[in-house]
């Protein structure tokens, strides 16, 4: 009974999403409030009906209702609580509807703040973005219902469920999705904003202020999002890699991109009214970019660690859905942008030129991406053959990219608005110029390299790194003040960030050390000064699985270090997975994990043994822009009701009074 209480509550919802989409957009075409407030309490109705299936599923799950088909295939009687919960989106149908509910997340939170008293947003605005929302929610409402079901019933039921993915049973998993689907989602606010701004022929600073923070957030929940992927892929798969440009990877990444040069040309529309156009075309790339990342995880056109098994039919569907929204969007935005953007010039040298560079490299980055993920697709299609596009292709091109945009980063903070001087910015940056060759001279002597790309990453990363902190202390003394505007300390944090990122990538990429080597008990190895004994392996029965488990002792010049723990698993389902062993630390990672048995009599096996420097610098980096990305959104400036909005007015008029009379 409580399947049929799940579906018919997704029924309701997509009829509630239908409401959502027609009484708003009729209300704001008409000036009608109460159509729109019709729209606003079927955004609310949605949101719990979608709720309400989204428990249910999950206490299916926990009941372990094998009659339900999803449950039967991704769950069974063994399976630790912790994962029974995360099970719930752990497969194609769950996860869809994990999608739908955060859709619904966002649309009532932007539907409650745009229509709380005092808000700056005008009805009909909020009305239209309203009505977006839930246009997009129809569809995937669809597809949910005709395409995905989740509480299809498997009758008569299994005693005994399949089990979920051996892969997902890790406590990572239980995070990363709903983090990242946050994330893509969430750019659907920025896609709805800019339409409803097309819709009702009004562009202007106010409407970037509206969207910003709402970019702002989703940016920053994607980007922790795939930072939690990659920390997974590296201590779950056991090959030792934190990135391996898979086409789902991509296609979370491409957004990503898109996102980052959104934000970038907001600031210049925020600040100088121009770049409108532009902005508008971000906006709805951004979004466009996410659902093209769902066809790809959905259709069954790519084979992937991260790809969900899925017949042809879901992939037409959602390939029809891309079409609607891509092509709709781009059609209004060709019929209407250009009636309505307007901006003011700038000089060759200027914030806004730099912040142009950087984003057509981003630009060209998301067009170089998405050509390495699709080609081999396109070429299989056409009898082309099999083709495989991989690290060598994305490495090289990216590194030719963003050494540029590395560069051009202090620049354009140190660069005033309109117009400035090159030779006045480039004084400015003459000591973290220094400081960044110095660096990159004294790791060319520790590391005993000349490693172009290791030099060259260090020497960006300490360049953005002194360069931030630079415009940081200027900024103070100038300010005479203690601390920066929120919105400054954000971007200096963030870009802080990109550099550490950078030095973690470099260093990891060209100076690690992999050893892949045959060992028994009492066997010794040296990796990068480090020596690991192979003291055997001993049985070990988990919750849902039996292993294998080796013992590894580290030492350094006859010191103990630590002892890792590697495992072998066999999950019930009979798949064999490999657990990897770390020792964490903040400029290096020692990393064991266990191949195949090469003798039995012997306990000899085939072993990877890995030294990785400097690798948690990726996920600090990611860390700091993430922080960026959520401080800058909560910016004063985006928190203005509209009484503070018109005091702030008049008390800035009445200054302006002042200083002409005086």
């Amino acid at each position: 009974m409580n399947a049929e209480l799940g579906q018919l509550a997704l029924i309701l919802g997509l009829l509630l999403a239908f409401a959502q989409f027609v009484f708003p957009i009729i209300g704001a075409w008409r000036g009608n409030s109460t159509f729109m407030a019709m729209g606003r309490s079927a955004a609310y109705g949605q949101f719990v009906f979608v709720s309400f299936a989204f428990v249910i599923l999950t206490y299916a799950f926990i009941a372990q209702d094998f009659s339900v088909s999803y449950v039967a295939y991704n769950s069974n009687s063994q399976l630790p609580m912790l994962y029974r919960f995360s099970a719930v989106w752990g497969a194609h149908e769950g996860s869809l509807l994990l999608w739908v509910f955060i859709l619904n997340i966002w649309t009532v939170t932007v539907t409650a703040v745009s229509s709380r008293k005092g808000s700056v947003l005008p009805p009909e605005f909020s009305a239209r973005v309203t009505a977006v929302l839930g246009l997009i929610s129809f569809g995937f409402m669809l597809f949910v219902i005709f395409t995905s079901n989740p509480f299809d019933r498997f009758l008569p039921s299994p005693l005994e469920g399949a089990d979920l993915n051996p892969l997902l049973q890790d406590p990572g998993l239980i995070i990363h999705p709903p983090m990242l689907y946050m994330g893509y989602v969430g750019f659907a606010v920025a896609f709805a904003f800019a339409i409803a701004a097309l819709l009702g022929g009004r562009i202007d600073r106010e409407w970037v202020r509206w969207t910003r923070p709402w970019t702002l957030l989703a940016w920053s929940f994607l980007t922790f999002g795939i930072a939690l992927g990659s920390w997974w892929a590296y201590y779950e798969l056991g090959w030792g890699g934190w990135w391996f440009w898979d086409p789902v990877e991509n296609a979370s990444f491409m957004p990503w991109l898109a996102g980052t040069a959104l934000l970038h040309a907001q600031s210049v529309t925020e600040k100088r009214g121009a770049f409108i156009g532009w902005t508008l075309l971000l906006s709805i790339s951004a979004f466009s970019l996410s659902l093209l990342g769902t066809f790809l995880v959905r259709s069954g056109v790519i084979t992937s660690v991260h790809a969900f098994a899925s017949d042809p039919t879901r992939g037409v569907f959602i390939l029809a859905y891309l079409g609607v929204v891509i092509g709709g969007s781009l059609a209004l935005y060709a019929f209407r942008a250009p009636k309505m953007i307007t901006g003011g010039g700038f000089a060759w040298f200027s914030r806004e030129s730099l912040i142009l560079i950087n984003n057509l490299l981003l630009t060209v980055a998301v067009g170089m991406v998405l050509l390495g993920t699709l080609y081999p697709i396109i070429a299989d299609a056409f009898g082309m053959g099999k083709i495989s596009v991989g690290p060598p292709y994305f490495g090289s091109l990216f590194i030719m990219l963003m050494a540029p945009l590395m560069m051009i980063i202090p620049l354009g903070a140190y660069s005033r608005w309109k117009q400035d001087q090159i030779g006045r910015v480039a004084s400015q940056l003459i000591l973290p110029l220094v400081i960044s060759a110095v660096v990159a001279a004294l790791a060319a002597w520790m590391l005993s390299t000349g490693n172009l790309r290791t030099l060259t990453g260090v020497f960006a990363g300490c360049w953005l790194i002194t360069g931030s902190l630079s415009y940081a202390i200027q900024r103070i003394r100038r300010q005479k003040r203690n601390s920066l505007p929120r919105s400054e300390f954000a971007m200096i944090l963030a870009h802080m960030g990109v550099g550490v990122f950078v030095i973690g990538v470099s260093m990891v990429e060209t100076t690690s050390t992999e050893k892949h080597i045959p060992m028994g008990p009492g066997d010794t190895f040296t990796v990068a000064a480090y020596e690991f004994e192979f003291k055997g392996t001993e049985h070990v029965e988990g919750p849902n699985f039996s292993a294998e488990r080796g013992t590894f002792m580290v030492s350094k010049n006859g010191k103990h270090v630590t002892a890792l723990f590697p495992e072998k698993r066999r999950y019930r389902k009979g798949q064999v997975m490999t657990e990897a062993a770390l020792d964490p630390g903040f400029t290096r990672d020692l990393y064991v994990s266990l191949g195949d048995p090469l003798d039995n009599i012997n306990q000899r096996w085939a072993v990877r043994i890995y030294e990785k420097p400097f690798i948690r610098w990726i996920w600090l980096g990611t860390l700091m822009m993430t922080f960026g990305g959520l401080i800058a959104m909560s910016d004063r400036r985006y928190r203005m009701t509209a009484r503070a909005k018109e005091k702030t007015r008049l008390m800035a008029e009445k200054t302006s009074a002042s200083e002409v009379t005086a």
